[in-house]
C-alpha cells in the first residue's frame, strides 16, 4: 500500500487521510488528469500517420488522374451539333466535356465522367442549360464505340434519392439516339 501511495504521490495525487469524505473526487480528479495527459500523448502517432497516409493517397489519386490519351468528337443532327472532349486517365476512367447547341433550346454545356464497359461508355453528364439558367443537372448517358464512332444511346431513366440512372433490364437503344459522333481534331 506505501508503495501504491508513493507513486500517486510521484504523479501529484496526495492524500490526506484526515479527510476521508474528498478521498475518491480528489483520486478521481488525479487519474483523469493523468488520462488525459497519456491519450494526448497516444494520439500524436496517431495524427502523425494519418497525415502519411494522405500524402499516399493524394500521390496514387494523382497518378490515376493522370490524362493518358484525349479523344475528341463532334455530331451533327439536322440543326443542332454537339462537341465531345474525352479524356482517357491512367485510372480507366474518362473525364471531358460535352456541349449540345439545339436551335430551339440553347446550349447544354457541361463536364461528363464515367468509363467503359465494354464496347459502351457510360458517364454521368452534369451541366447547365443556357446561360441564364443557373440550375445544376446531371443526367447519366451512354455511347457506344463502333467503328471509330460514339453513338449516343436512348434509354429510360429514373430518378432515386436525387440521383438519375439507366432502369435495369430495360435496354439503351443506340439506333434511335440523334448524335452519332465523328472523331474530330482536338483543340486546346
Amino acid at each position: 500500500m506505501k508503495s501504491f501511495l508513493n507513486y500517486l504521490k510521484q504523479y501529484g495525487c496526495y492524500f490526506d487521510f484526515y479527510r476521508n469524505q474528498k478521498l475518491i473526487v480528489h483520486l478521481f480528479k488525479c487519474i483523469m488528469k493523468n488520462v488525459t495527459f497519456y491519450l494526448s500523448i497516444l494520439t500524436l502517432p496517431l495524427l502523425f500517420s494519418c497525415n502519411q497516409v494522405e500524402k499516399k493517397n493524394k500521390k496514387v489519386i494523382d497518378s490515376l488522374s493522370k490524362v493518358v490519351s484525349k479523344e475528341c468528337f463532334t455530331a451533327i443532327d439536322e440543326k443542332d451539333t454537339a462537341h465531345l472532349s474525352i479524356n482517357n486517365l491512367a485510372s480507366g476512367n474518362v473525364n471531358g466535356n460535352l456541349l449540345i447547341k439545339y436551335i430551339d433550346k440553347g446550349k447544354n454545356e457541361g463536364t461528363i465522367e464515367g468509363a467503359y464497359k465494354g464496347d459502351t461508355l457510360f458517364v454521368d453528364f452534369t451541366f447547365k442549360i443556357g446561360t441564364v439558367n443557373k440550375t445544376i443537372y446531371k443526367n447519366p448517358l451512354a455511347f457506344l464505340k463502333k467503328d471509330g464512332k460514339l453513338i449516343l444511346g436512348v434509354g429510360r431513366i429514373e430518378t432515386s434519392v436525387g440521383r438519375s440512372y439507366f432502369v435495369k433490364g430495360m435496354p439503351i437503344r443506340f439506333d434511335k439516339g440523334r448524335f452519332n459522333f465523328l472523331p474530330t481534331d482536338c483543340k486546346d
